[in-house]
């Protein structure tokens, strides 16, 4: 990973270590697909293929968070449980 890479990825780590798990509200692409966070994702994406060449598809992730976001909020989803890896929207 080159120095660049690496700072952006100790960036997006103390993100997920000090503000995330704060601001009350997880990663939307998370919630209504499953898988990683957005910024697990963005680290991942440092990681294989550098700073520059992550930019398009990291755009791109945001985006699909957004309207991911779009979606829950229409479909009024209070929280999400996980079934082996499915996850299972409730309303309580």
């Amino acid at each position: 990973m080159t120095a660049p890479a690496r700072l952006l990825d100790r960036l997006v780590a103390g993100y997920q270590r000090r503000l995330s798990p704060r601001k009350g509200w997880s990663c939307a692409h998370r919630v209504a697909h499953g898988g990683t966070s957005c910024s697990a994702a963005v680290r991942d994406l440092l990681a294989r293929r550098g700073v520059l060449r992550s930019v398009v598809p990291t755009a791109a992730r945001f985006v699909a968070c957004y309207r991911a976001a779009l979606l829950l909020a229409q479909s009024d989803v209070r929280g999400v449980c996980c079934c082996g890896g499915i996850p299972i929207p409730f309303r309580f």
